[in-house]
Formats: C-alpha cells, structure tokens, sequence
C-alpha cells in the first residue's frame, strides 16, 4: 500500500504553490506567452479572451480556490502540502490505457479512431458521477462533516479512493450513450468496440486499490498470496476496532468475549472469555504529541477498551505494526479483468450480431463481481440477505445481459456478413 506517491510542498522559498502563488505565477507566464504567440498569428488580445478567456478564468479559479482547500494539513490544521495520490495515478492509467486500446480496436472495426477520442470525454466524466455517486450513497455517513462546504468536499476527493465499479459503468455508458444518440451512430457495434476496453482500465484500476488499501479481501491463513495492509489503512482500521487485532473476539449482540488468542495483546493485558466489551475505541491522546511535520492522515492513535469495568490502553507503538493477513482481493480482481479483456477482444465480433460482445461482456463481469464479493468484508449484506450490494447489481446485469441477447437475437434484424469474407478480433 502507497497511498500517497509524492507531496507537493505547501511552500517554496517562502512562497505558497497553490492559490495565491506559484501556480498562479506559472498560470500567468503561460498567458502572457499564449498572447504573444496568438499576436504573430494575428490575433489580438480580445480574440483570445473571447475564444479562450472561460477556459483559463476556470483554471484560475481552481488554482486560487479548490486546490489550497484540498491540501493535507497537519494536526493544527496548517497546510502541509499537496498529495499525488498512487489511487488517481492508476485511475488516469486506466483511463489512457482503455482509450488508447478502443482507438485501436475502433479502426479495426471501421470506425474514424478521432470519434473515441470524441466520446471518451462524456464516458470520463459520467463514468467519476456515477462511480462516486454510487459510492457516497453506499457511505453517505462517511462525508457528512460540520459545514456544507466541507462535505461537499469530502465528495469530491474521489482521487483518494471511493469509486464503485459499477457505478462507473452506469454512468459512462448513459453519458457516451447520449453522445452517439446525439450523433446518429450505432450503439450496439460500438458498444462492441468499447466495452472489452473498460475491463483493462479495471485492471489498472484495482491497482490502485492496493495502493489505496481499499476494496480488500476478508481474512486468511499467513502465506505468501496474503496481503499484509499498515496502521490508519481501512483494514487495520476495521480490525483494531473489531478487537481481532488486539486478540480477542466478541458477540457484537451480548457484548461477551468469545475467545482471546495466547501470547495477543489481549492475552498479555489479561483479558478472558466471557468478560464484557463495554468500550472499544480509538485514544486520541497521542496526537497531542505526535510530529507536525506530517499530515494528521499519518499521525496514530492508540486503543482504549474498557471491560468488566476495567480500562486498558494500548500506546500507538504498542500496537501492531501490520493488519492481520487478508485475501489479496484486488489483485485477484486486477488479474480476472484483464483477463476478461483479453478473451472479449479475441471474439471475432464481426462473426456475430452488433451487442453480442457487449452483452456477454457484461454478463462475464457480474459473474465475476459476484464471484469476487464472497472474499471481500468491505461490504455488508443488503435488504435482509448476505448479498452486497454489489451482489444485487451483478444479478441485476446478469438478468439484464441475458435480456439484451434475447432482444439483439430474437427482435432486431441481422446484419450482414463482412463483404470480403473474413473476420476480425481485437
């Protein structure tokens, strides 16, 4: 897990990068130098405002006022610098890399390379809305803070992790739908062309799950497939406020200890079987100690738990310096898409109706999705049923794939067969 790739100082020779300096100092160098290069193309200043001045009014204003408040800050809330964070790394490589990849397969089929590049803006944009409102309606507890202003911020901070696959392609689809509805070109074949794509960027997209620590497989025996995640990690998170980190586990209902594992922190502090769980929560006084070199994201807490009565504490170094083993979800998941990709864009789609490749890509991926689901823990079971939300979904792609062949076979007329005889995969 590398969540974090590089972070950008707040400052620079004592002057800030982000609003009112640096950035803003290169914004308009870069102006200044765009109107000279309009002038000895004939342009003049009122040209250029005219037909550009929106776009740079827009970056200016991003730099002035999103980018300082999406700084990380230390524990005094000082501003400590900018995050390049690893998720949103392997998001824009999922993303050039499906592009590039439906460029490709788009000339193979007849289609001009220049009309993917065209929808991949619509299909970019719908797909972030879709995955991340899917994502922050399934965890809206998680972004509600003290002001408006704030918890619209935390929704927006989808470079830090919190897309749902699905949502991405629900959102992507309607979005590039509407552009070809828009342009009279045809759905189903393009649909085609573009779906085994979305699975490569899924590959590199779960790699930057790992990165992140999100979307993480339940536990498991040590060996050497495990993953082992660090301390304020999701999965150290759940673990230590579960107490299975600290070695013991108890009955969320009755509160009673189960069981305590030998030589466990729990062990050692004495605790026993039986004895009830009043308390269990994170100690926040370490903080007041801890480095302000460093984001508060990075500062640890300690443990408190009481029980029978009793109150133990556990200090940050105390604690573990890992997360107990879990399932390497995914890479599992990373691996089966790309898989995925590479057996779709082996099916000669020209041997088969327009929507079959798209149909049956989505019907592989709820399989799969489904399948995956039963070693992840970081989704609870929905509507009274142990299934996940994603579950549901991918029953309701399956169902709905299933139906789209049905209608592509059984109503929509043929097509005719390639005019020289022969068939194309890729």
């Amino acid at each position: 897990m590398r969540k974090t790739l590089l972070l950008i100082p707040h400052e620079i020779g004592g002057i800030p990068v982000f609003g009112l300096g640096w950035l803003l100092i290169i914004l308009a160098v870069a102006f200044v130098v765009r109107v000279i290069i309009g002038t000895k193309r004939g342009q003049n200043l009122a040209d250029i405002v005219r037909a550009e001045g929106l776009l740079w009014g827009l970056i200016t204003s991003v730099v002035v006022f999103i980018l300082p408040r999406i700084e990380l800050t230390n524990l005094d809330g000082m501003p400590i610098g900018m995050a390049i964070r690893g998720y949103g790394v392997m998001l824009l490589t999922a993303v050039g890399s499906a592009v590039w990849l439906a460029a490709y397969r788009a000339k193979r089929r007849g289609f001009d390379p220049e009309l993917v590049y065209a929808v991949a803006p619509w299909a970019f944009v719908g797909g972030i809305v879709g995955a991340r409102t899917f994502f922050v309606i399934q965890y809206r507890d998680q972004f509600i803070a003290n002001s408006l202003g704030q918890t619209i911020l935390n929704m927006l901070k989808f470079t830090e992790g919190g897309l749902v696959v699905y949502g991405s392609f629900i959102g992507g689809i309607l979005a590039g739908s509407i552009y070809l509805h828009r342009k009279k070109l045809p759905w189903l074949k393009f649909g085609d062309v573009i779906v085994p794509c979305m699975f490569l960027g899924v590959f590199f997209g779960r790699m930057g799950c790992v990165m992140n620590g999100c979307c993480y497989g339940g536990r498991c025996e040590d060996n050497q497939y495990a993953f082992y995640f660090p301390p304020n990690s999701p999965v150290y998170e759940d673990q230590i406020l579960s107490g299975e980190l600290l070695g013991f586990r108890y009955d969320p209902e009755t509160r009673l200890i189960t069981r305590v594992d030998q030589d466990s922190l729990a062990d050692k502090a004495g605790i026993q079987p039986n004895q009830e769980v009043e308390t269990l929560r994170r100690d926040p006084t370490p903080l007041a100690t801890a480095s302000r070199a460093i984001p508060s994201e990075d500062a640890r807490m300690g443990m408190i738990a009481t029980i029978d009565g009793k109150r133990y504490r556990w200090r940050p170094d105390e604690l573990p310096t890992t997360a107990l083993p879990v399932f390497a979800a995914q890479i599992l998941s990373s691996l089966c898409s790309l898989l995925l990709c590479i057996g779709l864009c082996l099916i000669p789609a020209s041997r088969f109706r327009d929507g079959t490749v798209m149909m049956l890509g989505f019907a592989s991926y709820a399989i799969l999705r489904f399948v995956l689901e039963l070693v992840r823990v970081d989704e609870s079971g929905q509507f009274g049923t142990n299934l996940s939300i994603s579950q549901w979904v991918s029953l309701f792609v399956l169902v709905g794939s299933f139906v789209g062949l049905f209608v592509i076979y059984r109503t929509l007329p043929g097509q005719p067969e390639p005019s020289d005889g022969t068939t194309t995969a890729v």
